[in-house]
């Protein structure tokens, strides 16, 4: 008896579209419930390979002409726990600025200020170069190298007049890189934004295994849309491809729903109570 191969040794050589063309959705199936038992992935994971299959397909239907049916057209993705991002509350958030301290202070105080109130992706902001500050505007590149500028508050403009002030009195081997790592004397790695992130938030008292660097662009698109921001504005600051993933954000509890909500007129017209009702009709 021929010992079995370990699945990641299964040769993919005599896979043609004969074999593609045989797949059923039972098939389909059956190889979902092999990775969640087997092979323990949960459903995120289980998600994307549904993902990719689909996006397979519809190419083998659709563009290449190779299949008249897409046999997976119904299938299901598997059902993923809806979470809600974590975020600071504006007390926590100024808690954090009010901890920066050490001799990194305008840096690491200009960093913190661009997450919390532009959202801005780890990546993106560790790209920032000098030429990239124009006025009251920053230029970020994001995912797929798509440009967009953002509106600087009065707040990350001051602090970034802070920080330029002190760059300007190092020698750096980087004169591009608007954020840079002092020792170095290089544009900031991801890993030390990490780190200073982490810091800051274990001297402001905060829990730093809950939050992140990401958890702060959280922050800013919370209190962004706490505050009467649009979503279709939001998905344009945070640089969002498809609305859909700025609206997590709305399910979000948020107090200027709630305002309106009781601002409307009609919110205080109540039913009349069923004597009062008899009353009026003389019971009939």
């Amino acid at each position: 008896m021929e010992a079995s191969v370990p699945f990641e040794e299964i040769s993919i050589d005599d896979v043609d579209i004969g074999l593609v063309k045989q797949i059923t959705l039972t098939d389909i199936y059956a190889f979902m419930s092999f990775l969640s038992g087997d092979r323990g992935l949960n459903a995120a994971s289980r998600a994307r390979k549904v993902a990719t299959i689909r996006s397979f397909y519809k190419y083998l239907t659709n563009k290449a002409k190779l299949l008249e049916i897409n046999p997976v057209q119904d299938l299901d993705s598997p059902r993923l726990k809806k979470t809600l991002p974590k975020y600071l509350n504006l007390n926590e958030s100024i808690e954090l600025l009010e901890a920066v301290d050490g001799k990194n202070y305008s840096r690491d105080y200009c960093i913190l200020t661009l997450f919390l109130n532009c959202g801005l992706r780890i990546s993106e902001l560790v790209g920032l170069n000098v030429t990239d500050v124009r006025g009251d505007q920053l230029r970020v590149l994001g995912k797929g190298n798509k440009e967009r500028i953002l509106y600087l508050n009065e707040a990350c403009q001051q602090a970034l007049q802070d920080w330029m002030t002190d760059r300007n009195m190092l020698t750096l081997l980087d004169q591009n890189a608007l954020f840079v790592t002092p020792q170095r004397r290089k544009r900031i790695s991801r890993d030390a934004v990490h780190k200073l992130v982490k810091k800051h938030l274990l001297a402001a008292g905060l829990d730093s295994t809950q939050y992140s660097s990401h958890k702060l662009r959280h922050t800013a698109a919370t209190l962004m849309l706490q505050s009467g921001v649009d979503v279709r504005t939001l998905q344009e600051v945070l640089g969002h491809d498809h609305l859909n993933t700025t609206q997590i954000y709305t399910h979000v509890d948020n107090e200027a729903l709630r305002i309106a909500a009781k601002a409307n007129p009609l919110g205080r017209v109540k039913r009349k109570s069923k004597t009062a009702e008899d009353e009026e009709t003389g019971g009939e």
